[in-house]
């Protein structure tokens, strides 16, 4: 019979964090092996979680990035959940299919809701009709919600992302993985562990700082291995991409804007994007940004430009769509990937003061593109505690209040991911499922195939 396995995603992982920070993961690593892989292009969460669970290219399963632009809807679209957005069979179905009754529990890996895992559970916040924005988590089982928040207390909402993100949101994961545990024991755990994502983004990975990052997490980590292996149950340890420095930023909008290919609308004194009504417009999505053209006449015009532009490494297209995997009706008609030392911004302003309101808060959904700033508090605001203070103190009462306390400058975003990194010691790891030949590595549309035989095949005692 296959054993009971879990396993954790700890967010950029790479060869090179291995360490003396990071003691009990490079134990984990030498006694189950350390593979690195080649990350799928884009390297980024959705993109490779996806790529992971199914086998397949982002042409494969859809996910073409963490957003996209809906051509019929004339919308764009960013970390949204349904798993029905992921095309293709996941792990735990096949592995479901080969040995029926095998159970899941999908613990905030994206596209969480509505998927045939047997329990999940993932950020979902609440939507009053007056505006409001009140923190909370989905699940499934539906009542698991209220009986997991009653033991564990709130998911720290906060601390998964934005200008507070840091180890408690982790920490709550992880102890959310062992409830789950206890008193359910799944046959397969999936157990995201997002930690260094936040400080390796905000400083970049030659900051010193990283150390106690690395040591925090390994902790959370290695308690989580040992409370399986008392268990009886496997560890595997999956990271998505790894993240390089980065010193400049690229704004293809405003690129665009200054061709007068955009159409901005302007609503309330801000600008707006108007997609649906552009020529042409970039969805930016850290080191890759996917291009749609209204105008297809443009294309030969929009290429060069964007091509011709510092910080652009290269422009797929066509063949080199397909032959990188993101062929698919949710790619741009062109897709730009960055320098390794550069990102994507979807800022299109020249003036500050025309922002969106949006801008200056943390909102991944409206925004034309994710934005790292939002790690960032305005350094340039006065007395910055005092008035997010208040604006919190006014929320708790129950008043709208814009939170609208974040920078727009790109400068202070030191790392990011999503394009190839040059040096295998920043490409992600799976640990846990046996060594390479010397010298090779796996590409991520084949760890799917690692994980099935680890899951179906027992290896010894748990990592």
């Amino acid at each position: 019979m296959a054993e009971r396995t879990a396993i954790l995603n700890v967010v950029g992982l790479t060869p090179r964090v291995l360490g003396p920070d990071t003691p009990r993961l490079l134990a984990a690593a030498q006694r189950g092996g350390l593979v690195r892989v080649r990350p799928v292009l884009p390297a980024l969460t959705c993109s490779a979680q996806s790529t992971y669970l199914t086998g397949l290219p982002p042409s494969g399963h859809g996910c073409v990035a963490n957003g996209w632009y809906d051509r019929t809807l004339a919308e764009h679209h960013f970390w949204k959940q349904s798993n029905h957005v992921v095309a293709g069979a996941k792990l735990w179905e096949t592995l479901r299919a080969r040995r029926p009754g095998y159970t899941c529990a999908k613990l905030f890996w994206w596209y969480n809701m509505y998927s045939s895992a047997d329990w999940s559970i993932t950020p979902r916040p609440l939507y009053p009709a007056d505006g409001r924005k009140v923190f909370d988590i989905y699940t499934h089982p539906m009542g698991l919600r209220d009986e997991i928040k009653r033991d564990l207390g709130p998911f720290p909402f906060p601390a998964f992302w934005g200008p507070l993100a840091g180890l408690a949101s982790s920490e709550w994961i992880a102890r959310s993985a062992r409830w789950v545990e206890e008193r359910n024991r799944p046959d397969l755990s999936l157990v995201y562990l997002p930690h260094l994502d936040y400080n390796l983004q905000r400083w970049g990975p030659d900051d010193p700082r990283l150390a106690a990052d690395y040591r925090a997490i390994d902790q959370v980590a290695g308690d989580l291995i040992d409370f399986y292996a008392q268990r009886g149950v496997r560890s595997i340890v999956l990271s998505e991409y790894g993240i390089t420095a980065v010193r400049r930023s690229v704004a293809l909008n405003r690129l665009f804007r200054r061709q007068g290919w955009i159409t901005i609308k302007e609503e309330l004194g801000c600008e707006l994007l108007d997609c649906g009504a552009s020529r042409v417009f970039a969805i930016a999505d850290h080191q890759v940004a996917h291009i749609y053209l209204n105008d297809r006449s443009l294309l030969p015009a929009v290429r060069a430009l964007v091509e011709a532009t510092e910080g652009v490494a290269r422009v797929l297209e066509g063949d080199r769509l397909r032959a990188e995997g993101l062929d698919h009706a949710r790619s741009g008609d062109l897709v730009a990937v960055s320098a390794e030392d550069a990102w994507f911004t979807y800022y299109y302003w020249e003036d500050e003061a025309k922002a969106p309101d949006f801008a200056r808060c943390v909102d991944i959904h409206r925004k034309y593109g994710y934005d790292p700033v939002e790690l960032f508090v305005d350094p340039t605001l006065m007395l910055a505690k005092l008035r997010i203070a208040g604006k919190l103190l006014r929320k708790a009462l129950g008043f709208r209040v814009l939170m609208n306390v974040i920078s727009l400058d790109p400068t202070l975003v030191k790392g990011s991911h999503g394009a190839l990194p040059r040096d295998e010691r920043d490409w992600p790891v799976l640990i846990g499922t046996g060594d390479l030949q010397a010298g090779t590595h796996l590409p991520a549309t084949e760890v799917h195939a690692r994980l099935l035989q680890a899951c179906l095949h027992p290896a010894g005692p748990a990592s």
